[in-house]
């Protein structure tokens, strides 16, 4: 018997990162103290301790810093092969996020990818990222 793939609980703190990527874009928290990107989200920077962290709007391109395909399926809702990356932003951030539009097996060091959005059924607009051109 499949089970559904299991949805975002958003909170208090990451609301503001969902409610972007219902609007098609990707926002990070930047602290207002060092000025550092700060992801995933926090109450506090992880840099300088400072609690003023607004989220703010990025680019949405970056390279894939390091990466894994998951061959065996740990939640409901993911059919292996899919990979997974941490993709290195412009802005100074790393972000965590699914790899679609390619083979898993062509996700390479290095790649340029651009975020996207699908919708998660019963959620919303999930960012993935894909090869940019």
């Amino acid at each position: 018997m499949d089970r559904p793939r299991p949805v975002p609980t958003p909170s208090p703190l990451t609301a503001p990162y969902w409610d972007a990527c219902g609007r098609g874009e990707l926002a990070l928290q930047r602290c207002a103290g060092c000025a550092r990107y700060v992801h995933f989200p926090e109450p506090a920077c992880p840099y300088c301790g400072g609690a003023d962290l607004p989220y703010e709007t990025v680019g949405g391109r970056g390279a894939v810093h390091t990466f894994t395909v998951v061959h065996r399926a740990f939640l409901p809702g993911f059919a292996p092969p899919y990979a997974v990356a941490w993709v290195e932003l412009p802005e100074g951030a790393r972000v965590f996020g699914g790899v679609t539009g390619c083979p898993p097996g062509d996700v390479r060091i290095g790649m340029p990818v651009e975020v996207c959005f699908d919708d998660l059924d019963g959620f919303g607009p999930m960012p993935y990222w894909r090869p940019a051109p």
